[in-house]
């Protein structure tokens, strides 16, 4: 039977986390759901154990021939689902219990975007004995008020956790590519945004971004865990990019940019040695000004201009 949302939560040997995310899912407001999970690791009875406890009525666990990584984690959960509208909550992140009720709604009235953001929340952890304990909250990218493909060409702005989105988005620009380890949910922005609109919901954040500074393994929150793929495939995404440009326009702006970007950067480097050089100077002069006779006896006419200003 059809459902309006499919809830994709890709996971690999971390039932613990499992069972926080179906807790989430269950306490959201809104209820005509599914949940996809995807096992991409050991343990797919645990899993199916703990999918028949939760709150939530519709689980289904879907297992991965062998380890396959986050990207055909993701694509299988949603080849697999049957929702109208889609959205990846990893294992260890968490909503607000209206971010599904707000999310929809707004996508129901602006039938043009090919789904809605949120503003969201890094939330910090720290282990608590067996469990983990919320230890901060802090804005992540405070302010923004838009979904801009000018800002997201320069840094990604949004993670997967704050995205609703039409199923059918895919048939468009097709799926999250599996050839990235990291970075595919910008890779998968960056294609549906000059196609399609994305929307917003600013304000108080209702997606939470979680993550465990110092922690390793299984436990590592993705980003933390896998920065090294992340600086590869941010550049293997702006390669891709730059090479499909230059083979259709040639590298006359390319080339033209990347010298003027080396200029601004030697402008501001000489700035900043110009400002530097200068106060070093300036507090060498106030140094030697002070252990100096000469300095010493200004300062003592100077106190004595002040005192006798003072008495008159």
């Amino acid at each position: 039977m059809p459902v309006r949302v499919s809830v994709v939560i890709r996971t690999r040997n971390r039932p613990d986390f499992v069972q926080r995310a179906l807790d989430d899912v269950a306490a959201q407001k809104f209820t005509d759901l599914e949940v996809v999970l995807v096992n991409d690791g050991d343990g797919g009875e645990h899993l199916r154990d703990i999918a028949a406890r939760s709150g939530v009525n519709t689980v289904r666990v879907v297992d991965t021939v062998e380890p396959r990584g986050r990207c055909r984690a993701a694509n299988l959960g949603i080849r697999e689902s049957r929702g109208e509208y889609v959205v990846l909550h990893d294992d260890d992140d968490r909503w607000h219990p209206e971010f599904l009720s707000r999310t929809v709604e707004r996508l129901d009235a602006d039938t043009g975007c090919a789904g809605v953001m949120t503003s969201t929340a890094i939330v910090l952890e720290e282990r608590d004995g067996s469990a983990w304990r919320e230890i901060d909250r802090v804005p992540f990218w405070s302010g923004m008020e838009r979904v801009s493909l000018t800002e997201l060409l320069e840094i990604n702005r949004a993670v997967p956790i704050s995205f609703l989105y039409r199923r059918s988005v895919h048939d468009a620009v097709g799926w999250y590519d599996e050839s990235l380890d990291a970075v595919e949910d910008w890779d998968f922005y960056l294609r549906v945004l000059p196609r399609f609109p994305i929307g917003f919901i600013s304000g108080p954040p209702l997606a939470y971004w979680v993550h465990r500074p110092g922690a390793t393994q299984s436990e590592a929150n993705s980003t933390l865990g896998l920065q090294h793929e992340h600086v590869r495939d941010d550049l293997t995404v702006r390669d891709r990019e730059l090479t499909s440009w230059v083979e259709q326009n040639g590298t006359g702006l390319p080339l033209y940019l990347a010298h003027l970007q080396r200029q601004t950067v030697e402008r501001l480097s000489e700035q900043m040695r110009t400002i530097v050089r200068d106060e070093v100077r300036r507090i060498v002069a106030e140094e030697l000004e002070a252990r100096s006779p000469l300095g010493r006896r200004w300062r003592r006419m100077k106190r004595r201009l002040i005192r006798g200003g003072a008495d008159s």
